[in-house]
């Protein structure tokens, strides 16, 4: 009988610790398939030639917002708007584990808006797959956004994918608009 009560006893340590083995897995594997803070700021020093308050404040806040993003793209892009606007990109889509890929963006706007500007576009994304599910149009609100330090970001929202682009530029563009960017494989001078 006791021979019997120590052999439970063992299995049910030696259950309790495989368990805790597959949750340590677990955890390891989601961390590693998002970036971390750090990792976006290096990545976004690269892009805009240093990190400055600004931009590290509004990484702050969508971390604090949306978590831990499993992709970014780091690019370019042209806008202008007289009441219609107009807005262009290129950039390179970085997925954690999944490699680099070229990607375009273009899209239009109406609202109370009037300028224009060239900027470098960062764009965390949240909830993304594979690259294939990122293609397709997000919606998004500009002049509703947070904005620090001349460093500015929005939300978009697709079906399940939320993209945050924080962008920082030459030019004067104000107002406020509706409007979507539609991601593509392509570029093309058509905005719809």
């Amino acid at each position: 009988m006791r021979y019997i009560s120590i052999f439970f006893r063992r299995l049910a340590a030696m259950s309790g610790m495989v368990l805790l083995i597959f949750s340590i897995n677990a955890g390891g594997a989601q961390a590693a398939e998002t970036y971390s803070q750090n990792e976006i700021l290096a990545a976004a020093e690269n892009l805009f030639g240093a990190t400055t308050k600004g931009l590290a404040t509004v990484v702050e806040k969508v971390f604090q917002d949306l978590g831990l993003p499993n992709g970014y793209i780091a690019g370019d892009e042209l806008s202008g708007a007289f009441f219609f606007g107009l807005r262009y990109g290129r950039g390179e889509l970085n997925l954690k584990g999944k490699g680099k890929r070229e990607i375009f963006w273009q899209g239009p706007s109406v609202g109370f808006d009037f300028g224009g500007n060239a900027s470098k576009s960062f764009v965390l994304i949240y909830n993304l797959d594979s690259a294939d599910e990122l293609y397709g149009r997000y919606p998004g609100v500009d002049g509703s956004f947070y904005f620090v330090a001349g460093v500015g970001v929005n939300y978009q929202r697709g079906q399940k994918t939320t993209l945050a682009p924080i962008r920082t530029g030459v030019g004067l563009r104000a107002g406020a608009n509706l409007g979507y960017l539609n991601y593509t494989k392509d570029s093309s001078w058509f905005p719809l």
